[in-house]
């Protein structure tokens, strides 16, 4: 039987799974979520959690780079009266690279890793590398090196490097994740946000049959 689960399950299983996840809360009251964004830091951004709404920026879900109590306010009041929203989820909100990363599989390969252009430059760039499971480093490394965006997270113009290192190492652990869960058929990360030599999770679906 299909499980979905979408981002406050999803994050929580891969930090269960020693993931690094975005620090991140969830609130039902405007206390609570000013309270959320001070102990956080700003700017945070606010985002409507429900297991009944998989794509949030569809329904407006998502509110970034806030960085006052009254904007921290006003993003609650429009999220938590989103048609079925549960909660809210209050996170800091982080700039530098944006990439996604995920587990698809395959009727006739298996599981398969992916690493791509993340954030708004998915569907744009459709920039995306793959591999069948089990990766070894060299496999990781090739992906990585063979997307558009690899100049960019190599530091040009002046840019802070990402750590690719960190990115190859995250690309290996969802290789074995696949091998662990063989009933996984989707899990999506986007983005993976690069912020100083640190990478996090910042959203997840995940799909088990």
């Amino acid at each position: 039987m299909e499980r979905i689960l979408a981002e406050k399950e999803a994050e929580a299983f891969l930090e269960q799974e020693g993931f690094p996840v975005t620090e991140r809360s969830f609130v039902t009251t405007e206390k609570d979520a000013v309270h959320a964004a001070h102990r956080l830091g700003f700017p945070v951004c606010l985002k409507v959690s429900s297991q009944h709404i998989l794509h949030k920026s569809d329904v407006g879900g998502v509110k970034i780079d806030l960085r006052t109590d009254h904007e921290v306010l006003e993003a609650f009041r429009h999220l938590i009266k989103i048609p079925r929203c549960e909660e809210v989820m209050v996170q800091p909100y982080n700039t530098g690279h944006l990439v996604l990363v995920g587990v698809q599989r395959d009727p006739t390969f298996g599981h398969t890793i992916a690493v791509g252009s993340g954030g708004i430059y998915t569907e744009l760039l459709k920039d995306v590398a793959f591999r069948i499971c089990p990766l070894s480093h060299h496999d990781a490394k090739e992906m990585v090196e063979e997307l558009q965006i690899y100049p960019m997270l190599q530091g040009a113009r002046g840019e802070q490097p990402a750590n690719l290192e960190k990115l190859h190492q995250l690309l290996l652990k969802l290789s074995h994740l696949a091998l662990c869960y063989p009933h996984l058929r989707e899990l999506d990360i986007n983005p993976v946000i690069f912020h100083g030599e640190d990478l996090h999770i910042a959203d997840a679906r995940i799909v088990f049959d």
